[in-house]
């Protein structure tokens, strides 16, 4: 009798780009693709650790029910020391109300996550122990997240050294691994035609600042204390003609993100390569959960064929 071929599934980085990892898992499961480990990075890392504990569908209606704009109401501002946000226990509210589940053992299928040491630059794979800190750890965007001290070291978002972990995949053995990337720049379908209609209708039309950072924050904020708006302004003395600071982090680590992405992929590349059509959403686009959900779904769709012709037994 000829065994099934083992599946490790790779979900990046990607912040906002993350809800993407739901419809693609939900592809998964409706084509009757196994999956026999998860290896998460950052958010890819938050989806894996709550699909892994029965928990997938939960965070699908609270993302939904939200509509992503209320997310960072379950941060709060602090004054800047080592980041702008305190995330270390409102990562385990946003974790616990979905599961009760806190520790790796528990988890119905095994679940890695990558961190970066801060001192050594390497990275750091974990996979036992505490859920939360590991979860505070892959998620710790430099500059907006404070660092997360494990085992005497200090951790910080995965994304820096590797976005899409596929290497650590197939150290675990995997017969086929699949990667699910969200920072490939392709612009979705939907877009194109959008941006084609836009252009017939208006091609002399100057594009408007989407970010300026008091409207934005004013948005996400809409039901939180007033604090964040306050604290920025009087640090910052923000102007409008000056991208905002959170833009311009995640931006910037949008930009490293998808190089260092690139290089790994050529270096070790996976046997199925996702990659959802979100090019045109920013790392901090919250308001588009349907859109990243769909583009999910549609990605791993695409590739089923492809999948299921690996996972045929010779």
């Amino acid at each position: 009798m000829t065994s099934r071929k083992k599946v490790g599934l790779v979900l990046g980085s990607g912040s906002s780009r993350g809800w993407a990892h739901i419809g693609a898992i939900e592809a998964l499961e409706e084509a009757h693709i196994p999956i026999d480990f998860i290896v998460g990075c950052s958010v890819g890392s938050y989806v894996a650790a709550l699909y892994a504990s029965g928990s997938l569908a939960s965070l699908k209606d609270f993302v939904l029910r939200m509509n992503g704009k209320k997310v960072f109401s379950y941060f709060d501002v602090v004054f800047p020391r080592s980041g702008l946000l305190d995330g270390t226990r409102k990562v385990k509210e946003l974790f616990s109300m979905h599961t009760k589940v806190e520790q790796f053992e528990d988890l119905r299928l095994p679940v890695s996550m990558v961190a970066t040491d801060l001192k050594r630059g390497n990275k750091v794979v974990l996979r036992t122990g505490s859920i939360m800190t590991a979860l505070q750890a892959t998620m710790s965007i430099p500059g907006l997240f404070a660092p997360v001290r494990v085992n005497g070291r200090w951790l910080v978002d995965g994304a820096l050294v590797d976005p899409v972990p596929v290497g650590v995949a197939k150290a675990m053995a995997a017969d086929v691994v699949i990667a699910v990337d969200l920072n490939s720049g392709l612009i979705s379908r939907r877009e194109v035609r959008k941006q084609a209609q836009m252009a017939e209708n208006a091609e002399s039309q100057e594009p408007e600042y989407k970010y300026e950072l008091l409207k934005k924050l004013s948005d996400y904020y809409e039901n939180a204390e007033a604090s964040f708006k306050t604290k920025i302004n009087d640090l910052f003395h923000k102007e409008e003609e000056i991208p905002d600071i959170i833009d311009t982090v995640m931006t910037s680590i949008n930009i490293m993100q998808e190089r260092i992405t690139r290089i790994n992929l050529a270096v070790e590349p996976p046997d199925i390569l996702v990659q959802p059509r979100l090019g045109e959403l920013k790392m901090m686009d919250f308001d588009q959960v349907d859109h990243a959900i769909e583009e999910g779904y549609l990605g791993v769709m695409e590739r089923i064929d492809d999948i299921k012709a690996l996972l045929t037994p010779v």
